[in-house]
């Protein structure tokens, strides 16, 4: 659990600073973001406005999509996972195709920057959308993470006040142990994601592609069998 939180924080780091420094600021993951983006844009600070707000729409074709596979299975969450990181691997090898052919990027309006940026913004919103729809106890929010630094900074005080007591402060050494990794490799794949994008350009996004394969092969291969389901849904009956 806590190394597929791990991956997909890397992943969400990775891809919103290449997007950010790709495509004239714009946030794929933390799409909230762009409210600040559009509204500086607007006052005549920065550029890329229309294409931010198109990145809306198309991170809510993701979270749907994410949504209409997640209600096909709702008795089955492992099910549901790998087709949604199927989803998502795809959506994130047509964001590097359209980042590609779109090159060299020299103005936010043109059709093809557009469509990039709208990619990148649907494949980021089945992952955003995952983290809701389907349950996993424990599970640490991997794509944005102010909450997560804030609960760390909580839980690092408790742990370290004389005062706490020794359930309190067990209870915040193990949400530590799940939510540090979260943020570090959210902070690693950020840079990480900058310095490949620099190398080799779009095609940086080969790599959190391929691990969302892996995502997909790993929660394929420990999805709950036929049977398993079955004597579920015969034991809620």
């Amino acid at each position: 659990m806590k190394r597929e939180d791990t991956s997909l924080a890397a992943i969400a780091g990775y891809v919103d600073t290449l997007s950010f420094v790709a495509l004239f600021g714009l946030f794929t993951a933390h799409v909230t973001g762009n409210f600040v983006l559009i509204g500086a844009g607007t006052a005549g600070f920065g550029q890329g406005v229309f294409m931010k707000l198109m990145a809306f729409p198309a991170f809510v074709v993701g979270v749907v999509i994410t949504s209409v596979i997640a209600r096909s299975a709702p008795a089955a969450p492992g099910r549901a996972a790998w087709r949604i990181y199927a989803v998502q691997a795809a959506l994130m090898l047509a964001f590097c195709v359209a980042g590609i052919g779109a090159v060299p990027i020299v103005h936010p309006e043109n059709t093809s920057v557009i469509v990039c940026a709208m990619l990148g913004a649907a494949a980021m919103g089945v992952q955003n959308a995952r983290d809701r729809l389907v349950s996993r106890p424990g599970s640490v929010p991997n794509t944005v993470m102010t909450g997560n630094v804030t609960q760390v900074m909580l839980d690092a005080f408790e742990v370290l006040t004389p005062s706490t007591s020794p359930e309190a402060k067990a209870t915040s050494r193990a949400r530590l142990e799940r939510m540090v990794p979260a943020v570090v490799a959210f902070a690693g794949g950020a840079v990480a994601g900058a310095l490949a994008y620099r190398r080799v350009g779009f095609m940086a996004l080969l790599l959190p592609f391929a691990a969302l394969l892996w995502l997909t092969f790993n929660a394929w291969r420990t999805q709950p069998a036929v049977a398993d389901l079955k004597a579920a849904t015969d034991a809620r009956k």
